[in-house]
């Protein structure tokens, strides 16, 4: 299960952020996840409490926000979002398109508690 590793990697970032935040605690964790990064959001979910155990973020809760596949299309220049497994262009049907979004893992945002200066 390779949600487990990308946790710990998320976890390391979210230490360094608590470090240079001089924060104890982190309460929050917000990540966003398209459906073509090829992480499955519900395995992410149990591995996170894994990843978690013993550091700044044990008590955190992770929130993950799925984002739609979006693409732009070569022929007329639309960008609109597309399904899985049919990246073709919402406006005129080309299939010569290139993904805007939709592949990303990314780190939005993280809410810390107690704070030591």
């Amino acid at each position: 299960m390779h949600e487990l590793a990308i946790c710990q990697a998320l976890i390391g970032q979210v230490v360094d952020v608590a470090h240079e935040q001089h924060a104890s605690k982190v309460s929050d964790i917000f990540v966003r996840i398209g459906p073509l990064s090829g992480v499955e959001s519900p395995l992410m979910q149990n591995a996170f409490p894994i990843a978690a155990a013993g550091t700044v973020a044990s008590d955190a809760s992770l929130h993950l926000e799925s984002t739609p596949i979006v693409v732009r299309c070569a022929e007329c220049s639309a960008e609109s979002e597309a399904r899985m497994n049919r990246l073709v262009c919402g406006a005129c049907g080309d299939w010569r398109t290139t993904l805007v979004s939709g592949d990303e893992l990314i780190l939005q945002r993280v809410v810390v508690g107690e704070v030591h200066v």
